[in-house]
């Protein structure tokens, strides 16, 4: 069976109970439901396995994002990415102290996009890194280069984008952090920052930008 989003598994048929001697009333009634039921379970076969049966599948899954500005502690200083809305959700829990842990061990695909800016008029660089259950992920650091500010008014702006594919346990908490050599403070020194922008409608309509996008998804069981 099948609905719009979903493939409905078929029930395992209640067959009927047999009879002291043969009944031909029995033995159709018997074949009968058989019958409807493998023709449930070739119809949902018959779906999944089409061109367009991944429609009906669902993975674990986790997409959030912050929609405030966002300050390293300090120069020099790892500082993790927060988080405060929570756009789909499926085999995850999101932790209000800002990492994401999985139900199901898996490997992972992780994308972030940061909107950086850099209020200084010198160039800076930041570095993005994960860290599972505490412990920084091997390879996944990236370094951005921010240069200098256009003027005091206009910062320079980056979406600082990667994405980073390896295997999870289930339970592990998964967190992103940034450091700056120049850490900029809300409404004093200048330096780069993490920053979000409210919708608009001047010049034109547009919606809010968020200081952190991120996305985990599964792509496919452990090896064994």
């Amino acid at each position: 069976m099948v609905s719009s989003t979903r493939i409905l598994n078929p029930a395992p048929p209640n067959l009927p109970l047999g009879t002291d001697q043969y009944e031909r009333r029995y033995q159709d009634q018997f074949t009968n439901v058989l019958r409807l039921y493998f023709n449930q379970l070739r119809n949902a076969l018959a779906e999944l396995l089409g061109d367009t049966g991944g429609k009906y599948i669902g993975f674990p899954h986790i997409s959030a994002s912050s929609s405030q500005n966002q300050y390293a502690t300090a120069a020099d200083t790892p500082t993790k990415v927060s988080w405060n809305t929570l756009e789909t959700i499926e085999g995850f829990t999101l932790d209000p102290t800002g990492y994401a842990s999985n139900e199901f061990a898996g490997v992972y695909k992780i994308e972030y996009g940061l909107q950086f800016s850099n209020t200084d008029n010198a160039i800076h660089y930041t570095t993005v890194w994960l860290r599972v259950n505490g412990t920084d992920v091997p390879l996944s650091a990236v370094k951005f280069s921010l240069p200098a500010r256009k003027s005091a008014g206009v910062p320079f702006t980056l979406l600082a984008f990667s994405s980073i594919v390896f295997p999870v346990n289930a339970g592990d908490k998964i967190e992103l952090w940034w450091a700056t050599e120049q850490a900029a403070t809300s409404g004093g020194a200048a330096g780069v920052y993490m920053q979000a922008e409210a919708a608009s409608s001047s010049p034109y309509v547009r919606p809010s930008i968020p200081s952190a996008i991120g996305a985990i998804t599964f792509v496919s069981a452990l090896p064994t």
